[in-house]
């Protein structure tokens, strides 16, 4: 039943079940295998180096050529999707502080902004640029966090993270097994129901950036040990993502009013944050932080977040698409580099010109059919890294170790 108890633990655990460890499993395992097929057999920063155990000297032919040219298109159409949404989320933040209007040409302006901002950061490089960039976006959201936690109900949300911890280890299983059969018995809308047009479409869109993370992660951890790879990319990244969450999750629930009870103590304020979703989702988070101190300024501070973030994703994914194209861990000519970054606020900013919202919605549902193929790729790299590791001993590997290159190639 809606706004019941029990509907706010489902809420929950499918966020979790969405946004934990399934998520960043589908980053950690191809950025393992970059990391250890590129540093330890010494092969070129590409996509196609992780197949060398199935294809050998192939993946410099034309096969390979295919695999590396299929994960650049997969990744700028992934990061062209996330600038267009993005760009609808700013733009009702500028819409809901400053009466912007919220039009095409304020979309196109927002992206390139962003675009202009994202090619600054990969023209000053990794460390100058791009870490600089990253580590004030992570130091900006971590204040917001604290600011909602110290804020709202501090023991209440303290609480909850703990109990959300016990809903996503309880629901976990059973979740991983769920695949709404009986969508079409319980509701309207096709026979996958609500898991075909999100659950799919998010995952598909996740392997998408697969190519992307993963080499970004490759190439920050050379040096670590598969254990420290898999504790600092797949567990650390999943606890953070279940805090932040819990504690944002939790606080919009109880503003919008948790069972029966909290309903009637709210009277007609409750249900307004679900009443601003259906007008709206990117307003949504507006209408949450207007419960809060200084709504205003903290509204003004989540836009700067959000921006930069896409910004960040931009130039990041500006530099993946560059090292796959050279093979090279070492940033190419800067113009090059500018013409990657530039490629991904056009591709976003000509779906919102042609077809506004349409073509965002076009594209995911390109992005859900571009992300089958990735998928079986991400997961033939399980057999190639099986291979690889199982001729190691892994007490000793680390990713920086001696190449060691040519007895896992298949024979000829």
């Amino acid at each position: 039943m809606p706004f019941s108890v029990e509907a706010a633990d489902d809420a929950m655990s499918f966020s979790i079940y969405h946004l934990g460890l399934h998520t960043w499993a589908i980053f950690t395992m191809p950025g393992l295998a970059f990391a250890y097929f590129i540093y330890r057999y010494n092969l070129p920063m590409r996509f196609s180096s992780v197949f060398y155990p199935l294809l050998g000297e192939r993946i410099y032919g034309p096969l390979g050529k295919s695999l590396d040219v299929f994960a650049i298109l997969g990744t700028l159409f992934g990061v062209a999707v996330s600038i267009g949404l993005g760009t609808q989320q700013i733009n009702a933040g500028l819409t809901e502080l400053f009466d912007i209007p919220d039009a095409v040409i304020t979309k196109v302006i927002i992206i390139a902004i962003l675009t202009s901002v994202a090619v600054g950061s990969i023209v000053a490089g990794l460390d100058s640029g791009v870490k600089r960039l990253s580590n004030i976006n992570i130091a900006m959201a971590v204040g917001l966090l604290l600011f909602v936690l110290f804020t709202g109900s501090t023991v209440f949300l303290l609480r909850a993270v703990v109990e959300t911890f016990g809903l996503y280890i309880t629901n976990l299983l059973p979740m991983a097994f769920w695949n709404d059969t009986l969508a079409s018995y319980s509701r309207e809308g096709g026979a996958w129901g609500w898991q075909g047009s999100w659950t799919v479409f998010y995952w598909a869109w996740t392997v998408t950036w697969s190519p992307f993370i993963g080499i970004f992660v490759a190439r920050i951890s050379r040096g670590r040990t598969i254990r420290e790879f898999v504790l600092g990319v797949l567990f650390a990244p999943s606890i953070f993502t279940l805090v932040w969450f819990a504690i944002f999750g939790w606080s919009a629930m109880e503003i919008d009013g948790i069972g029966a009870d909290a309903r009637e103590a709210l009277g007609e304020q409750a249900g307004l944050l679900s009443a601003a979703v259906d007008e709206s989702i990117p307003l949504a988070m507006f209408a949450f932080f207007e419960n809060f101190p200084a709504a205003t300024l903290i509204q003004g501070l989540a836009v700067v977040i959000v921006a930069i973030f896409f910004a960040t994703s931009s130039d990041s994914a500006s530099l993946v698409v560059d090292m796959l194209c050279t093979g090279s861990a070492d940033p190419g000519p800067w113009h090059q580099r500018v013409f990657w970054g530039v490629s991904e606020g056009m591709l976003a900013a000509m779906l919102i010109v042609l077809a506004g919202d349409a073509g965002l919605t076009a594209l995911q549902e390109v992005i859900t059919v571009v992300g089958l193929p990735m998928f079986i790729l991400v997961f033939a790299m399980m057999f190639a890294l099986y291979r690889g590791l199982s001729h190691e001993d892994l007490s000793e590997v680390r990713v920086g170790a001696p190449p060691k290159r040519k007895e896992l190639a298949p024979d000829e």
